[in-house]
């Protein structure tokens, strides 16, 4: 898909957000003490899981992004490497495989390492933003977070809430839509948002991780 500058369906007015003062003390204290369990229960996997991937491709084991979180500040993003570390100079040639109208996402990537593809199909990969989580840059649950170029095309509403591991765009198939219907998807939340949202949300996510492990 060619990457040029595309219309965006842009929302009718700006979309307040109105603050929930218990919702969001009670979603961050979830946020802490499940990305705590997370980092240190799993700390054995996460080593063995470092190793695997420097043997794979040597270099650092982690990859970091600058992306746009809440109220458009930046922030370093943090995920297990799933490419081979020279992955950035390939992707000019690869741009008209796009997929997707926002973010530059190829079906069967040649740039991932096979480790990456086992990672990336069982959201290993993401385990790192736990880290992202703790220093209060996203939420388990929230938007997309985009890097600084896709986000620039996108209307600044969507950040008046912290964007998180997983949302409607993790559970749904995104390739497809436009940039308006993923928006959508990102409004979704923010209009519904709540902690019976937050806990469905997550329940969602566990049966897509788990179903697309056993494909």
């Amino acid at each position: 898909m060619n990457q040029e500058t595309k219309t965006i369906t842009q929302p009718k007015e700006w979309i307040e957000v109105k603050r929930k003062p218990i919702y969001e003390f009670v979603k961050r204290t979830f946020d802490i003490v499940v990305s705590l369990l997370c980092l240190t229960v799993g700390l054995p996997v996460y080593l063995i899981l470092i190793l695997v991937i420097v043997i794979c491709n040597p270099g650092n084991p982690f990859f970091i992004q600058e992306r746009v979180g809440f109220n458009g500040r930046i922030f370093r993003m943090i995920k297990f490497r799933t490419m081979y570390r020279d992955a950035d100079s390939h992707k000019s040639e690869l741009k008209n495989e796009c997929e997707s109208d926002i973010h530059f996402k190829i079906k069967n990537d040649p740039r991932i390492t096979k480790v990456g593809r086992f990672l990336r199909a069982t959201s290993l990969d993401e385990i790192p933003q736990a880290i992202n989580v703790l220093m209060n840059h996203m939420s388990i649950v929230g938007p997309r977070a985009y890097i600084i170029s896709e986000q620039a095309q996108l209307p600044d509403d969507r950040l008046q809430v912290k964007p998180g591991l997983t949302c409607y765009w993790q559970i749904t198939d995104t390739t497809k839509m436009s940039y308006g219907e993923q928006l959508e998807l990102d409004y979704k939340y923010i209009r519904e948002r709540g902690i019976w949202t937050d806990l469905k949300l997550i329940g969602k996510t566990i049966k897509v991780v788990l179903a697309r492990k056993n494909c």
